[in-house]
């Protein structure tokens, strides 16, 4: 039997729900999820997996971003958050979750984007997500400024029936505290 998929906006996931997902990812990322990597994954849709046992599998949340690039503004769905308890990776619920966050992105944005680590890169390019071949840069506070330990780890997604922008020049997203990307 295949466990069961929720997907929720923030604001309808109570407390409760919230410090269960924070305890999952301070689990998955041992002790490495910060208090601003967690800010960085509230305030948009949010989809996750249970066991059978009511415990939580895997979580992933897609939030709103701007990106600039070659003149243009995009609206970003942004990936955060993703985490497979370790007894659940290789089972497929980490493509469950990806695959109820790109359904929110082909809905609403104009492309998705995250930044992966080592050992998430592999689940993104094996669902067509596409390594950003140009320069990742942030509108700071004091200007542009530019991100290169992002230009290996930075990985976009074109929306349904959209393009993904052209490889000339970087794309600059908006600023925010802690981790830019």
């Amino acid at each position: 039997m295949t466990e069961p998929l929720c997907t929720a906006h923030t604001f309808e996931l109570g407390a409760a729900v919230l410090a269960e997902i924070r305890a999952l990812l301070d689990q998955v990322f041992e002790g490495g999820f910060s208090d601003q990597d967690w800010d960085h994954g509230l305030g948009g849709v949010h989809a996750f997996v249970r066991d059978p046992d009511g415990s939580l599998v895997a979580h992933g949340s897609v939030i709103q971003r701007r990106v600039l690039h070659d003149g243009r503004s995009y609206r970003i769905g942004y990936v955060e958050a993703v985490g497979v308890r370790a007894d659940r990776r290789g089972q497929g619920v980490g493509g469950r979750v990806m695959a109820a966050l790109e359904r929110v992105i082909d809905g609403a944005y104009d492309a998705g984007a995250l930044s992966a680590s080592d050992e998430g890169a592999p689940l993104y390019r094996a669902r067509g997500w596409q390594l950003w071949p140009g320069g990742i840069e942030a509108l700071s506070p004091g200007g542009v400024v530019r991100l290169p330990e992002e230009d290996d780890s930075t990985y976009l997604r074109p929306a349904a029936g959209r393009a993904l922008p052209g490889p000339g020049g970087p794309l600059v997203f908006d600023w925010r505290d802690g981790d830019v990307l």
